[in-house]
């Protein structure tokens, strides 16, 4: 199809606007985090590299950091088992009610972060009287990073069908030994992409973790909230907030470069 000189003007000028409204916001952060202002004044005065050092010394910040890290590797350890094994059940069986199955593994991601929080929130404190912490923070984002890792098996499943799993069992291979030499290693890249994005989606999570976190406990993103408005503490927050903006982006561009190097191999 073919556009007109007025049409790719108008597109190109639209997609500037659009992609100068996202990313704007996270030049300013990045800039911040080397002003020499206290408060953030804009345009910065100067530019300094003493909130970097801050930062990478404060006690508060380093366990935040640790203990986000600790809640998305369980977290997506969690949802890459249950994940694939809802997705296998889905796609290589058919039962009653298997429709709805499918919706309520996807609703989680669907719901609003407030509602899924007050939810498991009553649920722990009310239902199952568990006191909250490091390990209902974890369940909590395991519910919906499940859903990452389901939906890019069971497109994988969809497009590599059963016939090998058939052969191999035809040949007198048992359900485990099919699985690991067949279909565990057609599985592998949707997995790692899966479990990336699912790491991605439960290390920079809130409003979920606020719900569901204890006394004592306090993830990185709950961390740069809790000190955003502090004396002294907005340059530090800038950089924490940079550091998390990187850590979330490798693991997204790295699921995107896999996705993509499977769609030219085909």
């Amino acid at each position: 199809m073919r556009l007109s000189r007025t049409t790719r003007v108008a597109l190109g000028t639209v997609t500037v606007v659009i992609l100068a409204v996202v990313y704007l916001p996270l030049g300013v952060v990045f800039v911040n985090s080397f002003s020499t202002s206290r408060n953030l004044a804009w345009p910065p005065p100067g530019f300094t590299l003493e909130w970097w050092g801050r930062a990478f010394r404060s006690q508060g910040a380093l366990e935040a950091l640790a203990t986000s890290v600790q809640v998305a590797l369980a977290s997506t350890a969690i949802a890459l088992v249950l994940g694939t094994l809802i997705s296998l059940a889905l796609q290589r069986h058919s039962f009653f009610g298997r429709e709805a199955v499918s919706l309520l593994v996807i609703l989680p991601i669907a719901l609003p972060g407030i509602v899924t929080g007050i939810a498991l929130n009553n649920a722990f404190r009310t239902i199952l009287d568990v006191r909250l912490g490091i390990m209902t923070i974890i369940v909590a984002h395991a519910t919906f990073c499940i859903v990452t890792v389901f939906n890019n098996v069971l497109a994988r499943l969809r497009r590599t069908g059963t016939n090998l799993e058939d052969a191999s069992a035809d040949l007198g291979a048992g359900v485990w030994t099919t699985f690991r030499l067949v279909t565990f290693p057609q599985l592998r890249s949707a997995l790692f992409a899966g479990g990336l994005l699912a790491f991605a989606l439960s290390f920079d999570e809130i409003i979920v973790t606020t719900f569901t976190t204890g006394s004592g406990v306090t993830t990185l993103p709950i961390w740069i909230l809790d000190n955003l408005f502090r004396p002294n503490q907005a340059p530090i927050v800038s950089v924490i907030a940079v550091v998390l903006v990187a850590i979330s982006i490798v693991p997204i561009y790295i699921a995107q470069r896999i996705g993509g190097a499977e769609q030219i191999q085909k």
